[in-house]
């Protein structure tokens, strides 16, 4: 059975940086969409990038465009590089991964990551 484990989160103050990780047992991401998402206190879980496996093709969220970064670090990894972090990033991170070409709804779920972003 497909599973994704995500870790690397932890406490950061504002304007630091962290790196977060997904490792992948029972699916290789080359043909999957791959994407982080992250649902703060009180708030829904939204998107904030995806990787299409088969164009490269990369979307960020407009709060997260040019501070965060996604990247496919070998055949069943990606990782999240998240830079200049605010308090509004503060939330519970969470991989996921669909076997598509273009969709970037998962149909994989990482267990999830907490970031907290606190002086």
């Amino acid at each position: 059975e497909a599973q994704l484990v995500e870790s690397g989160g932890g406490l950061v103050q504002p304007g630091g940086s962290l790196r977060l990780s997904c490792v992948g047992s029972g699916l290789v991401f080359g043909r999957y969409v791959v994407s982080w998402h992250r649902q703060g206190p009180g708030q829904d879980r939204e998107l904030v990038a995806y990787n299409i496996g088969v164009s490269g093709k990369t979307r960020y969220a407009d709060s997260v465009k040019d501070r965060f970064h996604i990247s496919r670090d070998n055949p069943n990894n990606t990782s999240l590089q998240m830079n200049a972090l605010k308090p509004e990033d503060t939330a519970v991170y969470y991989c996921g991964a669909r076997h598509s070409s273009y969709n970037y709804v998962p149909d994989h779920w990482g267990q999830g990551t907490q970031v907290t972003v606190s002086s």
